[in-house]
């Protein structure tokens, strides 16, 4: 399947609203640095789907995907997923980035180091 079929699938449209409207904080606040191209010139999206996943922000000039987990990623069950669903994004050349919703509200400034290192060159 070409990867310009697995993006933002009309079926999902209202998923991926749905997440916009109801983000969590962690999310509005990293947000708030991502939009607007304000990292490294860089476009970033808020709940891009691939394939049946919905990422938490995309970059897709970088192929990078970032992730924040909550409390609940720390069950067994949801950490077994979140490892496979990781592998299925990262095996279409996708960088993913996990980081928990604490590190957003605790050291933002590392987030985005961490984000921009993954950066090609500028």
């Amino acid at each position: 399947m070409h990867e310009g079929q697995l993006n933002n699938l009309k079926i999902l449209k209202p998923v991926r609203q749905a997440l916009r409207n109801e983000a969590t904080e962690a999310e509005k606040r990293l947000w708030q640095y991502l939009k607007g191209s304000q990292l490294g010139g860089r476009k970033f999206r808020r709940q891009h789907s691939l394939g049946l996943f919905i990422l938490d922000f995309y970059c897709p000039a970088e192929r990078i995907a970032v992730e924040l987990d909550g409390l609940v990623h720390d069950q067994l069950d949801v950490r077994s997923y979140d490892e496979e669903r990781q592998k299925a994004i990262e095996s279409l050349g996708i960088t993913v980035l996990r980081f928990p919703n604490e590190a957003v509200f605790l050291d933002i400034d590392q987030v985005l180091k961490t984000i921009r290192l993954q950066f090609k060159a500028d």
